[in-house]
């Protein structure tokens, strides 16, 4: 595993460059080495730099784009904000970014619904529902600044989303554009009628591979396994379990695709709602085993978010101005949850805090703030929470990067996964390291830093990742990707996850909504040894 730029590939086709000439103006395309070294990085720790970006402002020019590099067999990859964490927004080919003109909003039913561009910024949907009191399901930590089309091709979530309001879950229709440059909405009746048409062998091969996925009992157990977790481990193959319409097959496939089977053009969501009254309380536990043991306790209450922080995790932003003396003071296995509740009315809410304490006071409990309403105190107690990621950036050695991963335990396992996996930064040498997650599903994050430039420190790398995809996919039977998407990192552990069945049906996916290997290859599957 490295994080050194690709093989070069050859030239692009003089036709293809041709041909984008006279379909995008002069003032989008780049191919000068600045614009291009700008455009080699996402928010991953990976650098690969494009040959030509693009910035397309309308359907037609994606149509278009697709049509051509897929006559002419060229690579193209789609940029919505680059927030992605695993390298998945990123090209040594054609990277088409989203412009300005994507931002089409439309609220339906009252608020029910929305549909969305994939250029809307997840934190602007969500403040043109605020006022109806709903909100869009999946909520990264990265929403201020990430788009629909990421977050539906990521299927992102996030502290209070977990696995009932993802992009999947709360899907209720799909723009999308195809590697051939099809258009088909699902929302569109004529669209679809057309598309059945013109697409009538895709449909049927998808209702086939549905058909043969539901009648082999133990791929489909382990399918919804899978899934009863946090999961963006590959494709969605919980689509072929869940749906028998092929239409629905592959809007729920497009979910989590990271732009390997078409581009996501519009986007309706089923809405959820957006609880006006909250409060947040910090019950710091003496260990890791009775922190973990309160998780399954509070997943039966009415919480909005469970979140885990170990003892490093505090210790990394103790000394952060405005946070409370005690953080230091704290034992060396102390283990927090950070738990908030929310509710339509504030009687309401003081009667969720009342069972939510009662539901945990048998628990041995080091130290505690009280579940408080007022957004100095809850504002405090969620800033040592989102400061833990940027803390371990702040102390990282020139020259090396901030890597963030996050995998899924079942929950049952918690305190044994949190365990083993501090057990391996110890082992790794991993001293600055530390974990923090959404409690609730298993899903931990753990926040290192890597130098690349050293033989010995990538091998120490490749190293440790094999003993965590080791632990967590194997051991455990847990997810290697719960949020951030499978990406350049994990693809060569999808088959490790998933055995050799459930990755040959992934490969079989790809290769009939993507024949040519065109859409971000290396991204979710990779055969580059």
């Amino acid at each position: 595993m490295n994080a050194a730029v690709s093989l070069e590939r050859s030239p692009l086709p003089t036709a293809f460059l041709a041909a984008v000439e006279r379909l995008i103006p002069a003032e989008r395309r780049f191919d000068d080495p600045l614009s291009t070294l700008a455009f080699g990085t996402d928010a991953s720790f990976y650098r690969l730099v494009p040959k030509l970006v693009v910035r397309v402002e309308s359907e037609a020019e994606v149509v278009g784009l697709l049509e051509l590099a897929h006559a002419e067999n060229v690579p193209v990859t789609f940029r919505a904000a680059g927030t992605s964490l695993s390298g998945q927004a990123i090209s040594d080919s054609v990277l088409i970014v989203l412009g300005d003109n994507w931002n089409g909003r439309e609220i339906r039913h009252g608020g029910a619904q929305i549909r969305l561009q994939p250029g809307v910024i997840g934190a602007n949907a969500n403040a043109v529902l605020a006022p109806l009191g709903r909100k869009i399901g999946p909520d990264p930590a990265s929403i201020n600044a990430a788009k629909i089309g990421g977050i539906v091709a990521n299927n992102s979530s996030g502290m209070c989303c977990g696995t009932a309001q993802n992009s999947y879950k709360t899907l209720a229709g799909l723009r999308i554009v195809l590697a051939d440059g099809t258009l088909v909405d699902s929302e569109d009746p004529a669209s679809v009628a057309t598309f059945r048409q013109s697409h009538a062998a895709l449909l049927d091969e998808l209702a086939e591979l549905g058909r043969q996925t539901r009648a082999n009992s133990e791929l489909a157990a382990k399918i919804r396994h899978k899934y009863r977790l946090k999961n963006t481990t590959g494709f969605s193959l919980n689509a072929l379990v869940d749906f028998d319409e092929p239409l629905d097959i592959l809007n729920h496939l497009m979910v989590g695709s990271e732009g390997t089977l078409g581009f996501i053009s519009a986007v309706t969501y089923d809405t959820v709602p957006d609880h006006p009254h909250k409060a947040s309380a910090l019950i710091v536990f003496p260990d890791v085993e009775t922190c973990c043991l309160a998780v399954p306790v509070l997943k039966q209450q009415p919480v909005s978010a469970v979140e885990l922080l170990d003892r490093r995790s505090m210790r990394s932003v103790e000394n952060m101005q405005g946070l409370p003396e005690w953080v230091k003071a704290l034992s060396a296995n102390a283990c927090a949850l950070l738990i908030e509740s929310r509710a339509a009315t504030q009687s309401l809410l003081h009667e969720q805090i009342n069972l939510i304490m009662a539901s945990i006071a048998h628990f041995p409990v080091e130290k505690q703030v009280d579940f408080s309403e007022d957004p100095v105190v809850y504002n405090q107690l969620w800033r040592i929470r989102k400061d833990t990621f940027p803390a371990v950036g702040a102390v990282r050695q020139t020259g090396t990067t901030v890597i963030i991963e996050d995998v899924t335990f079942p929950i049952e396992r918690l305190a044994e996964g949190v365990n083993r996996l501090i057990q391996l930064f110890e082992t790794h040498a991993y001293s600055e390291a530390i974990l923090f997650g959404h409690a609730l599903e298993g899903n931990l994050h753990f926040v290192f830093t890597q130098g690349f430039d050293d033989p010995a420190q990538v091998a120490r790398y490749e190293a440790f990742m094999h003993d965590v995809t080791q632990l967590v996919a194997v051991e455990f039977g847990g997810a290697l990707k719960a949020e951030h998407g499978t990406g350049r990192n994990m693809a060569p552990f999808v088959e490790l996850e998933w055995g050799s069945e459930a990755y040959a049906l992934m490969w079989k996916i790809k290769r009939l909504l993507d024949p040519t290997g065109i859409l971000n290859p290396d991204v979710v599957l990779s055969e580059d040894p």
